[in-house]
């Protein structure tokens, strides 16, 4: 019997040692499908001038399938997986979002890889894609270095963009520029994660304010919550959000009331070996956390 971890009614039990095999490098993201298949955006080597990822498939009892990806991936970020069970993965440092089947088989590229975007334009170190399970509409929060959320048709086709607030990662350190981050209703200081409820509503994790913005799907701004240094998030089937964040797993309803929060860091099997970063439940309620900061970072916690 694992750990038994979680707040109020959200009881999990930590499915210790659940992957197969050792991941080869950071898991930045999980996400499951309608088959519980799990889908692991990892970076199996990060440098200056050598980034390289892939996806790695596993069944949901930790049995390694199969990878995909890595004859072309250089920073995976987060990934998600659509109504129609079609993988998103976007890749920072390659500034696109990709999408493909459950297979493997490359169906979309949404910008230009290795072309950072103009100013207010796809991409420029993207960091999320969801398709709204409404509408269709892929929504994107970009990033690094960009500021924005960027609406596009489901084949592609920019609709709208968002947000604002100078360039911020590595500014200072890299080039000597102090930029002038977004703080204001609608400005952002590196939207890291979104996620999408089922009135196209857009959660975005303004990491570096500390804060989730909730926008309609025009991009009007309608209000915000603290959380601390939020990464990504989920919403369950009973309109929770899960979050990513400091450390832990922050659960609050969508207008902000916050559950509590669990999980720690430690190197138990049951614990947070890096910084959850990523985060999914599937459709038997299990969650899913990918870490970055400590290779090999997986946990899976069954719902009891």
């Amino acid at each position: 019997m694992g750990k038994r971890l979680g707040v109020g009614d959200y009881q999990y039990e930590a499915v210790e040692n659940w992957a197969g095999i050792d991941i080869p490098g950071v898991a930045s993201d999980v996400a499951t499908d309608s088959g519980r298949r799990v889908y692991v955006a990892t970076r199996t080597n990060q440098g200056f001038d050598n980034n390289t990822g892939a996806i790695l498939v596993f069944d949901e009892n930790g049995k390694f399938l199969s990878a995909f990806g890595g004859d072309r991936l250089r920073t995976p970020h987060h990934v998600t997986v659509g109504p129609e069970d079609e993988i998103f993965l976007t890749d920072s440092f390659d500034h696109v979002v990709r999408k493909y089947s459950t297979g493997g088989e490359l169906l979309q590229v949404i910008g230009t890889p290795g072309q950072p975007g103009m100013p207010d334009a796809p991409f420029n170190q993207p960091t999320c894609a969801v398709r709204s399970h409404n509408s269709g509409d892929i929504f994107v929060s970009d990033g690094y270095r960009q500021s924005r959320v960027h609406r596009f048709t489901g084949d592609g086709d920019l609709i709208l963009s968002w947000g604002s607030g100078d360039q911020n990662l590595y500014d200072l350190e890299v080039w000597n520029v102090d930029p002038s981050p977004g703080t204001g209703p609608g400005e952002f200081n590196c939207p890291h994660g979104l996620t999408v409820d089922g009135e196209d509503r857009v959660y975005v994790q303004d990491r570096s304010n500390n804060r989730i913005q909730i926008f309609d799907n025009e991009g009007t701004y309608l209000s915000e919550w603290e959380v601390p240094g939020p990464n990504q998030g989920v919403i369950d089937e009973n309109d929770m959000l899960h979050s990513a964040s400091m450390g832990q797993v922050w659960i609050s309803t969508l207008d902000g009331n916050h559950l509590g929060a669990w999980g720690e860091r430690g190197e138990e099997a049951w614990q947070f070996t890096g910084g959850p970063h990523g985060l999914w439940i599937d459709n038997a309620g299990a969650m899913y956390v990918g870490q970055v900061g400590a290779e090999n970072g997986l946990n899976k916690f069954a719902r009891i």
